[in-house]
């Protein structure tokens, strides 16, 4: 176990590497965080439709792959195994109100709800679930509290967002560092692949002076227990700076929470990384000698 304690000046010189990364995310439900696949009979068959076509939401502004985002930098062996097996895989995605989907205007355009349509165009033969466990204001340590219930479906992969509640409430980063460490190892001892998403890039987040320390810890943490880390503050930054696209085509009016496009984008983006990990485990394990 890192003693992170003990490596706060090592970790703030990391970050610093980490610098072109920063941002993040806070806290606000609108509507009960399921996914699609939960909403299947219930009365939100409306929202539903509303996202069946996929492109639909990219038609005035597209969704284009970032080259500045990296592939994800670990594995997810179980998820690998499991879509080579054609059998059910069930992702949990944890995080607080931009897990939740706040800002989008409705279940169905939340990054979870987009994330399994999009893996499932994907990966046709085997059936996906993502499952939202996205929480209205939650930092790692209230994320932590529930982690038996999480791992308590039994998930193949557990997506695990944090890190801007914490920087909007001006609290420890590096306790939120020990937290995001047991985390890992807890998520790893009950079977699951772990995947972390770091902060995003909007304006009030930006406007907190530790945000790069943020960012640049989880970065560091990922690295040290050889976890993939989805690089959230890269792609939006890439989208703002590189791609000239306005904050309110992705950031709704509180400056924070993202909108329709900014979660549909965000699926994407994630779902390709998603898949090229997958073909890449695969390419290794056909060069591995047999047992």
């Amino acid at each position: 176990m890192l003693r992170l304690s003990r490596r706060l000046n090592t970790a703030s010189t990391f970050a610093a590497t980490f610098s072109a990364l920063a941002f993040g995310l806070s806290a606000i439900v609108l509507w009960p965080t399921v996914s699609r696949a939960e909403q299947a009979n219930s009365g939100a068959a409306t929202s539903v439709t509303a996202s069946d076509d996929l492109n639909a939401v990219f038609k005035a502004q597209p969704c284009l792959k970032s080259k500045s985002l990296a592939q994800l930098d670990a594995p997810i062996a179980r998820v690998a195994k499991r879509l080579d097996a054609h059998t059910p895989v069930t992702i949990v995605a944890v995080g607080s109100s931009s897990t939740g989907g706040s800002g989008a205007s409705s279940p169905a355009y939340s990054y979870p709800s987009r994330l399994e349509r999009e893996l499932r165009q994907r990966f046709p033969g085997a059936p996906i679930t993502v499952l939202n466990r996205g929480v209205n204001g939650e930092d790692a340590a209230d994320m932590m509290a529930r982690m038996d219930e999480i791992l308590g479906v039994k998930p193949d992969l557990v997506i695990w967002q944090l890190g801007t509640n914490t920087l909007l409430r001006d609290g420890s980063i590096p306790a939120t560092g020990e937290l995001l460490q047991a985390g890992i190892s807890r998520i790893r001892k009950a079977g699951a692949d772990v995947l972390l998403i770091d902060p995003q890039f909007a304006p009030r987040v930006n406007a907190k002076p530790a945000v790069n320390d943020m960012v640049g810890l989880i970065a560091y943490v990922a690295k040290q227990a050889h976890v993939p880390l989805f690089r959230r503050y890269v792609a939006m930054r890439h989208w703002h700076e590189d791609e000239a696209i306005a904050f309110d085509r992705f950031i709704t009016a509180d400056g924070l929470h993202m909108n329709d496009w900014g979660y549909s984008c965000l699926a994407r983006l994630l779902a390709d990384n998603i898949a090229t990990t997958v073909s890449r485990s695969r390419a290794v394990a056909d060069v591995q000698p047999p047992q």
